[in-house]
């Protein structure tokens, strides 16, 4: 199984980055569907707006964020379509968030590293 990337979906796009995958709820601002070349959106993999607004509210709280999301995802059947994707090459989660160090897409590719043994 491929280990998936990360990146901010606002970094230009790389032969290397292999299926594009916004992992976000909400559209990032001021980026063009052209630019931003997604190759698929999983909304629904994102965190929920409940526990994204939270987060938001108290981003100190980053364990609890993880765990809490990473019990969404057990239940996300969304989560089957990703890994079907990183079985077959590789993987870019692309996310719109300023902080590089704490946001859904890391915790979604430590989720797939803990469940599936990605990487």
């Amino acid at each position: 199984m491929n280990t998936p990337r990360i990146k901010r979906v606002y970094a230009p796009p790389e032969p290397a980055d292999g299926t594009r995958i916004l992992v976000d709820r909400l559209w990032p601002r001021g980026i063009s569907r052209e630019r931003a070349a997604i190759d698929l959106w999983l909304k629904d993999i994102a965190p929920s707006d409940a526990l994204r607004k939270r987060f938001h509210a108290k981003p100190g709280n980053w364990r609890e964020f993880c765990d809490a999301y990473h019990a969404e995802l057990e239940s996300n059947a969304a989560t089957r379509d990703l890994i079907g994707r990183l079985k077959s090459g590789p993987v870019t989660l692309l996310y719109a968030a300023r902080n590089e160090h704490q946001n859904n897409a890391l915790a979604l590719k430590a989720w797939l590293e803990l469940r599936v043994g990605a990487g």
